[in-house]
């Protein structure tokens, strides 16, 4: 199945079920009604923002209401790294939402994708926060590099990521180059494959933008003791380093 084909019409009624519990007064049929057989011929990141019009539409402007509500239907977190695309994936419409309206109250913003991202990545919703509030964020993320949870450590580094798939480029990684590597450091040893990984990649799109900064960054890392863990990360970051 593509990823698209998960937001179909009984998607729609399942999460209008999950709102309607949740929102007081929410009109479940105007809801489903604008969706429901109008997604079919949309693609993914389309369907997404049809889903988010209609969100935009019947939830009302409070955009910390509407917050508080997502909260309420989030589910459980995740037990261990992997499965956020087997079972969190029906929360992707949510952090487009906040992908749009995150600058409204990027704090309360910002809180929101830490929980999110325990059930399923907020590193797209993240951009515009970043893109506005680069420090502020970005010293956040750092308190975030040492979270013991796997996916708010992963997510204190994929986010920033300056070449992100599905994503337009963001440069923070080089203005507020202190800071992105004072995370990534936090993160060169970490025990999970799922943040070495984001690491690495982290690395790799470093070294198509600036690569003296990569090189600095490794040789700084490599002035004490080496780990596997950060044996694997610099390998593949520099993968495609001849």
């Amino acid at each position: 199945m593509k990823h698209k084909d998960h937001y179909n019409d009984q998607y729609i009624l399942e999460l209008t079920e999950k709102l309607t519990q949740v929102v007081p007064d929410f009109d479940k049929e105007a809801f489903s009604s604008s969706l429901i057989g109008k997604l079919e011929d949309k693609e993914l990141f389309a369907r997404f923002d049809f889903i988010v019009d209609a969100l935009e539409t019947n939830l009302g402007s409070d955009y910390r209401e509407t917050l508080q509500a997502f909260y309420q239907i989030l589910g459980p977190e995740l037990e261990q790294s992997s499965g956020m695309f087997s079972f969190g994936w029906w929360l992707w419409p949510l952090g487009r939402y906040v992908e749009r309206h995150g600058n409204e109250d990027w704090k309360a913003s910002l809180a929101f994708l830490k929980e999110l991202t325990k059930r399923f990545t907020g590193e797209y919703a993240i951009r515009p926060l970043l893109k506005e509030h680069p420090q502020e964020v970005m010293k956040e993320l750092i308190d975030w590099s040492k979270d013991p949870n796997v996916h708010v450590r992963r997510l204190a580094c994929e986010g920033v990521r300056i070449r992100l798939p599905w994503s337009e480029k963001i440069y923070v990684a080089l203005d507020e180059f202190e800071h992105y590597a004072e995370i990534l450091t936090n993160l060169k040893d970490d025990p999970e494959k799922f943040v070495q990984k984001s690491v690495g990649n982290n690395l790799n799109d470093l070294y198509k933008d600036a690569p003296e900064k990569a090189d600095f960054l490794i040789s700084e890392w490599q002035k004490t003791p080496t780990t596997k863990a950060q044996e694997w990360i610099i390998k593949h970051g520099r993968r495609n380093q001849k």
